[in-house]
């Protein structure tokens, strides 16, 4: 072989193992890279831990959490990587006995900012001296249970007094037979008193259905004048019987997507409610308007107005600011909150705005028909202080 052959020979086989070495260089970048985002069990597990909803703490025979989520500081049964004395005696057991065990675990100090209210834990060991805690909020569920157990004892009371008050009074008529002017007035009682128990018994029904009982028809366009119309006639003889006038803004043509029916019963509730708790000779007004994509129709009154530390209860069920009245007045404590349903299923809410010796507005805020798009605001407002909102009512949201 010449030189020049042997030349050409090197620098082939140099080329060749400088190729070889590149792409196995290459090849374990690869690998390297591979190897690097690779995950583990543990950092699947880590991971899985601390995006759980519930509180997860692993506590060792020694009473130590040598592993927690941030889920578990947040309700309190872990602090300072230290387990609560109830967890750890809950884990303690468990390790003992091999079975799982159940322990509250609701934080007992009052710290700031808002806490849950019902903390429920179950204990199982994990074996070699490890116990795993996992905590659930069940604040909610409480809540609703809390909720349902008033409503039963408040529908209980207020249907037993008009029953008691009717077996009272046929008594009473049965007694006074042979004189007609009593039986008279005493059946005028009567009809009062099974119009009362009709009216609750109705509007239970209806808060009912608003509630998830039934779900909602087919929403339709409504003209909001028709609906403020309506509504006023059925309010008529009550404004007349107090006295009172009802002055409302012009037509505003208007248009909402709603159940009419619906609509018109928390209009007629709001109208009502004006009418209950405003003196003689005092006004009542309805204004529209179109604002930031939402119809709204206030009711305003210049009664005796509801005071700061009732505004936010008002449209609880069977909550009476001034029970007293309401009574007199025949009111079973249900219309505003029907009002607050109405709206919450309409997608919309209710607003108040009050002051004790002035009066109330109250507004009812719907989402406006896509037509209604681009129509800039018909009427003024009607107060000048910016109703301030309460709390809106998911559909099928309870309370």
């Amino acid at each position: 072989m010449t030189a020049s052959g042997c030349i050409a020979l090197l620098i082939g086989v140099l080329l060749v193992g400088a190729g070889i070495g590149f792409v196995s260089g290459r090849a374990a970048g690869r690998r390297a890279r591979t190897r690097s985002t690779e995950l583990t069990v543990a950092d699947l597990f880590q991971r899985v831990v601390h995006s759980s909803h519930n509180g997860v703490a692993v506590i060792n025979r020694f009473g130590a959490a040598v592993v927690h989520n941030p889920r578990s500081v947040e309700l309190g049964f872990v602090r300072d990587n230290r387990p609560d004395l109830r967890a750890e005696k809950a884990a303690e057991q468990a390790i003992a006995t091999g079975e799982p065990v159940e322990v509250d675990l609701t934080p007992l100090d009052h710290r700031a900012g808002r806490q849950p209210q019902a903390v429920l834990a179950e204990v199982r060991p994990l074996g070699d001296g490890f116990a795993v805690v996992d905590a659930a909020d069940q604040s909610e569920a409480v809540r609703l249970e809390a909720t349902r157990r008033d409503f039963v004892a408040n529908v209980s009371h207020e249907l037993k007094t008009p029953v008691g008050a009717l077996a009272l009074l046929a008594e009473a008529v049965l007694d006074a037979v042979d004189d007609p002017v009593e039986v008279r007035r005493f059946s005028g009682k009567i009809l009062r008193e099974a119009t009362r128990l009709g009216t609750l018994v109705t509007e239970l029904i209806e808060l009912s259905r608003l509630t998830g009982a039934e779900a909602l028809p087919e929403l339709e366009v409504l003209e909001v004048d028709d609906v403020v119309d309506e509504a006023l006639g059925r309010s008529r003889l009550a404004a007349e019987s107090a006295d009172i006038e009802i002055t409302v803004d012009p037509p505003s043509g208007l248009l909402v997507d709603g159940d009419r029916t619906l609509l018109v019963t928390a209009l007629t509730n709001l109208i009502d409610n004006a009418i209950s708790y405003s003196g003689p000779d005092s006004p009542v007004s309805i204004s529209r308007r179109y604002a930031d994509g939402a119809v709204e129709i206030a009711v305003t009154d210049r009664g005796i107005g509801i005071a700061a530390e009732h505004q936010q209860r008002v449209f609880e069920r069977f909550y009476r600011a001034d029970p007293a009245r309401s009574r007199a007045t025949g009111g079973t404590g249900l219309g505003l909150a029907i009002v607050k349903h109405v709206a919450a299923n309409h997608g919309g809410e209710v607003r108040l705005w009050s002051k004790p010796g002035t009066g109330s507005t109250f507004t009812l805020r719907i989402p406006a028909h896509r037509a209604a798009e681009g129509i800039s605001a018909v009427s003024p407002p009607v107060s000048s202080e910016d109703p301030a909102p309460l709390a809106v009512v998911e559909p099928g949201g309870v309370s």
